[in-house]
């Protein structure tokens, strides 16, 4: 069973969360057309969003100072209106990694709303996070995911390293 429990938080992350899930609500409506349209939307998808990722991670890492040192990443990458967009536990970062564990996602939010299955939620979750994998790939780090909501786990653990 999927939990996904919304805290409160300041106007600016709560914005920040409608605007998330309107995106997300837009990836779960693409992907089900294209199902229905007997296309399996599934590669297409994770291209596309992996592409955006790599775009992304280009961006972050030409702010780094130093993009070798993963705390410079950190820095760069995030911001307390994400922090509290998706209600993250402080974030560990040493010069070889960032760990980050996230307690509510607006993606998963809007996916629910849709009434999306926990399977279709988990898979939709996992084509999301090659964006992340994409910003880890331009930063020269790996992503390991291993715990996610959307799977029905309490967080979302997420270990960018070299």
């Amino acid at each position: 069973m999927i939990e996904n429990i919304e805290n409160e938080v300041n106007e600016v992350a709560s914005v920040n969360r409608a605007q998330i899930e309107h995106r997300a609500t837009w990836m779960a409506l693409f992907f089900d057309e294209m199902k229905n349209a007997g296309i399996n939307p599934e590669p297409i998808m994770r291209k596309a969003v992996y592409r955006c990722g790599l775009f992304h991670g280009a961006q972050v890492r030409q702010r780094c100072a130093n993009p070798e040192d993963a705390r410079e990443f950190e820095k760069s990458f995030l911001n307390p209106c994400g922090i509290d967009t998706f209600h993250m536990d402080p974030i560990k970062a040493t010069e070889e990694n960032v760990k980050i564990s996230f307690n509510y996602c607006a993606l998963l939010s809007a996916w629910k709303k849709l009434g999306m299955d926990d399977e279709t939620c988990a898979l939709l979750c996992d084509i999301a996070m090659d964006g992340d994998r994409g910003i880890a790939k331009a930063m020269g780090l790996t992503l390991d995911l291993s715990d996610t909501l959307a799977k029905g786990c309490k967080t979302c653990e997420l270990n960018f390293h070299k």
